[in-house]
């Protein structure tokens, strides 16, 4: 579907920076990489949410939906920043890309109105270029299911608390898919970043035990049922 692309700013050793900087405050020696290492696994096995916040992760999040974008912006604790492909100067003259949900895909017919309609607003921002109106303006008709581009900057510890919500099977199926590409590109960007992924990156009912949802997917077991 998209893409994303991990930015050289991120931190390529989070565990080592997480156990660095607890160190320093600890009167700790900082200067071993072995020693900042299993201090910050110690950290991250303890919960000490707050060394979490220092490994940074620097992102192009590219050719996902506007609609998941949003649902994106809403994970905003541990200070991230964004932003978003303009569509106040982006010329759409030529059309746009978009995405197609899996349930429109599977239908020949419900494939061809969802398509037809794309291209009626394609067509629809075209003449009203034509006619002069501002970008900004004629921008209102583009849909949710528009493609987008945004920069992103976010920290460990927002990462693996979005991922109890959103790596759910009860989460928005894009939001899904675009999560674990996230995930995929953090594995293959540095060793520790794909330890981080493999022991902290989870939906809420791993880290229970049990599901708190009141339609479960049946993954765990309800808290009731217990």
């Amino acid at each position: 579907m998209g893409k994303i692309t991990i930015q050289e700013f991120t931190t390529k050793n989070p565990i080592e920076l997480i156990g660095r900087e607890a160190g320093t405050c600890w009167g700790s020696d900082t200067e071993t990489p072995e020693k900042n290492y299993r201090r910050g696994i110690g950290c991250l096995n303890e919960g000490h949410g707050r060394t979490f916040e220092y490994p940074d992760v620097y992102m192009i999040i590219d050719g996902y939906s506007a609609r998941v974008i949003r649902e994106w912006y809403t994970h905003i604790g541990g200070a991230p920043t964004r932003l978003q492909a303009s569509t106040r100067y982006i010329n759409y003259e030529k059309g746009f890309t978009y995405v197609t949900p899996h349930s429109v895909q599977a239908s020949e017919e419900a494939g061809k109105i969802y398509q037809d309609a794309m291209a009626d607003i394609a067509e629809a921002l075209r003449k009203l270029e034509a006619l002069g109106i501002p970008r900004e303006d004629s921008a209102m008709l583009l849909p949710l299911g528009m493609t987008t581009k945004i920069v992103d900057k976010r920290n460990l510890r927002n990462l693996i608390d979005m991922s109890r919500q959103r790596m759910c099977t009860r989460a928005y199926w894009e939001f899904r898919e675009m999560f674990n590409d996230i995930c995929q590109a953090l594995s293959a960007y540095s060793e520790q970043w794909k330890y981080l992924v493999d022991h902290y990156m989870m939906p809420k009912c791993e880290v229970l035990g049990y599901c708190p949802e009141k339609k479960s997917c049946g993954r765990k077991p309800r808290k009731e049922d217990m």
